[in-house]
């Protein structure tokens, strides 16, 4: 019983406890209710007053821009309404004159009309006037008018033929002042469009050697290696103490070549004997003679030259090997090719045929057979026989004076190969001569009276002389110059042309103590 009772009473008291937990727990529940309630009003009050200053602030910033706008726009129709107004204005001063030079022309009209009525009666009283004199005139003379016309126009004639001659003879003059001025500014304007390169060809070639085994199997038992290829080649192969070359030696750069590469493709292929020599050097000149043509064939093909003669070609090819004082056959008539098209251009001719005729202007220089010709001649009659046009074979023989000039070409062929010629470093001499032609053409002047110092400079391109002012004058200076150029040009042989120099001077000098 006592047992049921403490069961009742926790019970009871449990479910106290429980209602009371429960009433404190929804106390509390609504006591944070209302807080997180309270912090969310207060924090969108605070979002909605910030929303409101953004959009007081956007709304100040969208009234200024406006209001500039407005005001930018208010001021270009200012400017605009200015702008019509100065336009209207001048428009009306525009009016104003063009209706007061109106009236003038108006004014000037009436003038003239006026002006022309007098004329008209003036030119009616001179004409009667005339007739009267020309009555008289007839009568006085005992002429017709046809017969006094015929020795007017006579007469008119001859003043007229005075006149003419005096005119002509104004232009020949001036023609002869501006032609060589013309001229050289053809040539330079050619010159300067027109480069090409400079080789200095020896008559030496060098051939490298790995080890002197080498050499020993090139000279062969008893030397019939080396005998064998100097009789094939016809070149002389020089084998000395240098110690990894032997030297390969002729006056054909063609035969010098073939023996080089022989030379290479024996050393190279390790075998070395009298047939084997044999058959490379042959193999060796077909290639070169095939090289030959190619290199004709590129030549004509660059310079845009077509239609010429197998023969022609293969000569053109061929210029690559030969020299002529050091500069290259073939570089040479290309660039004087170029040279002679360009002047042609500029004088109006044919450039093709002037490139035509300085191509082949020295393939005289390069037949295997040489007879006893000169070789512009030569090239001439090669030209001729494979069927060049006579202009072409006219330059070609012409080009140093051997034959007489009938073309216009000839002379343009003429130039250009002096100007390639004497181009600063295209060709050399051998020094000794170089040094005697230099002071040959200073002895020259030296042997002149009144002539105290004299110097070849430029590579022996001028000659400057200096002369005593108390000795000579300037009309004897510039007769000095005169005769001294043509001595040099009887006397002595020059590639290009010597600028002769005279210089003379008075110096007074005293001195300040």
């Amino acid at each position: 019983m006592e047992n049921l009772t403490m069961l009742a009473i926790a019970l009871v008291s449990l479910g106290t406890g429980f209602s009371l937990a429960s009433y404190f727990v929804r106390k509390a529940i609504e006591r944070k209710s209302n807080n997180i309630l309270t912090e969310a009003e207060e924090k969108a009050e605070v979002i909605r007053k910030e929303k409101i200053l953004q959009a007081k602030e956007k709304f100040l910033q969208l009234k200024t821009e406006h209001e500039n706008y407005v005001q930018e726009k208010n001021s270009n129709l200012n400017k605009a309404e200015n702008r019509i107004k100065q336009k209207e204005t001048a428009l009306n001063q525009k009016l104003e004159e063009v209706n007061k030079k109106t009236r003038e022309i108006s004014i000037i009209k009436e003038s003239l009309t006026q002006q022309l009525e007098l004329v008209n009666q003036k030119e009616g009283a001179i004409e009667k006037l005339h007739q009267q004199q020309l009555q008289q005139l007839q009568t006085i003379s005992g002429l017709s008018a046809n017969e006094a016309k015929e020795r007017m126009i006579e007469a008119i004639k001859d003043e007229a033929k005075s006149e003419a001659m005096v005119y002509v003879s104004e232009i020949k003059e001036e023609a002869k002042a501006t032609a060589n001025q013309e001229a050289k500014k053809i040539v330079i304007e050619t010159i300067q469009r027109t480069a090409a390169e400079h080789t200095i060809e020896n008559t030496v070639s060098v051939f490298p050697l790995d080890s002197d085994e080498v050499k020993g199997r090139i000279i062969g038992r008893e030397g019939r290696n080396i005998r064998t290829l100097e009789a094939l080649t016809g070149i002389e192969i020089i084998i000395d103490d240098s110690p990894d070359a032997i030297i390969l030696s002729g006056f054909d750069p063609v035969r010098r070549e073939i023996a080089r590469l022989a030379l290479h493709k024996l050393v190279t292929d390790g075998r070395i004997h009298p047939a084997r020599i044999e058959e490379v050097v042959n193999k060796t000149k077909k290639q070169v003679e095939q090289e030959i043509i190619e290199t004709g064939k590129r030549t004509l093909i660059d310079l845009g030259i077509h239609n010429m003669h197998n023969e022609l070609v293969k000569m053109v090819g061929r210029m690559k090997y030969r020299s002529s004082y050091g500069q290259n056959l073939l570089q040479h008539s290309i660039e004087v090719a170029n040279l002679s098209a360009t002047m042609a251009a500029e004088l109006g001719l044919d450039t093709k045929k002037a490139k035509r005729a300085g191509l082949l202007h020295d393939i005289g220089k390069v037949p295997e057979n040489e007879p006893d010709l000169p070789h512009a001649l030569l090239g001439m009659k090669m030209a001729e026989k494979f069927r060049e046009s006579p202009d072409i074979c006219n330059a070609i023989g012409a080009h140093h004076d051997e034959i007489e000039m009938t073309s216009l070409l000839s002379p343009i062929v003429q130039v250009c190969d002096a100007i390639s010629g004497a181009r600063p470093g295209a060709r050399r001499e051998i020094v000794d001569a170089y040094i005697q032609r230099l002071k040959k053409l200073e002895n020259l002047a030296l042997e002149y009276e009144g002539v105290v110092k004299t110097y070849a400079i430029q590579a022996g391109r001028e000659l400057r002389v200096i002369v005593g002012a108390d000795k000579i004058n300037d009309n004897q200076a510039m007769e000095l110059s005169y005769d001294l150029s043509k001595k040099i040009q009887e006397e002595m042989t020059y590639p290009g042309q010597i600028k002769i120099t005279v210089i003379r001077e008075t110096r007074a000098i005293n001195y300040a103590k």
